[in-house]
């Protein structure tokens, strides 16, 4: 194959991203995700055409040095085209017509185990698919791990990596540990000198995520809440709802809270949040959600903004990845000079 110059590369690339779209917006406007009146129409189509457009390229990364084969202008395709759908269906605001500038402060607690890299990749890839976003990745660490940023940089999505070791004191108690809670508390306090409005929400690097979900959290007032599927033995963790209205709590484990849900279950909005400058997590195994909410304070369960359809659709799953074993030693001088040992400093 030919290599083209790069000046006619670009010109094609941009060719092919604009048709792309244009197609893609076409069907939607016919479809029955554009509303049907027409006044609403002439209003709305233009910003939120713009800025679809505006959000697919941004996603196309060139490399100086590419060579356009046909695998490579289909799989840009596929991925405009994906990256589209997920954005005409899910982030038009249902309040105003327009698309939200609400940022989601995503707080993921993290440790090196042999599943971190898999687990945050996976979630990066539904990361991919949400726009206004910011990643905030923390460490259960000393240090910052260089192959944790490495990778962070490479998805190519706005984070800010964190560390916050657990304290000492928690390591060395026998039983269940308050794991993720210096993380996430570290976490609150980079929102507070950082951010003023917006939504903040808890997300486990091993939970499995549905694109809709920051959607639904992304008009949060105070604090919404929805369904978390593969939670405890009743495999199901969500506000009971009867006739629209929050009437208790469904979990596999009650024991006494006030807010028996799990982490993946609700979100918090950053200017509430503000206003509640003592909230903060506790370190108490078992009750951390619980706590949390109680210290949002004053804050009641009547308040709750039911999401998922009245907590009728689950868009998160409390998956949990398996556990694996860390893996045999290597013998450095048999594999030495060969891939192995690379590969080696990536799985624990």
């Amino acid at each position: 194959m030919i290599a083209l110059p790069i000046s006619i590369q670009m010109r094609i690339l941009w060719t092919l991203a604009m048709g792309t779209v244009f197609v893609l917006l076409v069907q939607y406007q016919s479809s029955n995700v554009w509303p049907q009146q027409q006044s609403q129409l002439s209003n709305r189509l233009d910003p939120v055409a713009e800025d679809l457009v505006s959000l697919a390229l941004s996603k196309v990364v060139i490399d100086d040095d590419m060579t356009l084969s046909k695998e490579v202008l289909l799989g840009i395709t596929r991925q405009i085209a994906r990256y589209v759908v997920y954005s005409s269906g899910c982030n038009v605001s249902p309040v105003n017509g327009s698309p939200s500038p609400s940022t989601i402060y995503i707080i993921t607690p993290t440790y090196r185990r042999p599943e971190q890299i898999a687990d945050l990749t996976r979630m990066a890839q539904t990361l991919m698919l949400v726009r206004d976003i910011h990643w905030l990745v923390v460490e259960d660490s000393e240090a910052k791990s260089q192959l944790l940023s490495s990778l962070l940089h490479s998805f190519g999505i706005r984070f800010t990596h964190l560390t916050a070791p657990m304290p000492k004191r928690y390591k060395t108690t026998k039983g269940a540990k308050p794991k993720g809670v210096a993380n996430r508390n570290r976490a609150l306090s980079w929102i507070r000198e950082n951010a003023n409005d917006g939504i903040m929400y808890f997300a486990d690097d091993d939970n499995t995520y549905d694109v809709r979900l920051f959607n639904e959290m992304r008009y949060t007032q105070k604090v919404s809440m929805w369904p978390v599927g593969l939670c405890t033995k009743t495999g199901l963790s969500t506000p009971i709802v009867e006739n629209g209205n929050l009437v208790g709590f469904y979990d596999g484990w009650i024991a006494g809270r006030k807010f028996p849900v799990d982490m993946a279950g609700f979100a918090v909005s950053v200017k509430f949040l503000q206003e509640r400058p003592h909230a903060r997590m506790p370190y108490k195994p078992g009750f951390e959600e619980d706590g949390f909410l109680r210290s949002l304070s004053p804050f009641e369960p009547r308040e709750i903004e039911l999401k998922a359809d009245n907590c009728t659709k689950i868009l998160v799953w409390h998956t949990q990845t398996k556990k694996n074993e860390p893996s045999s030693r290597v013998d450095v001088v048999k594999y030495k000079n060969t891939n192995i040992i690379d590969l080696k400093r990536i799985i624990v």
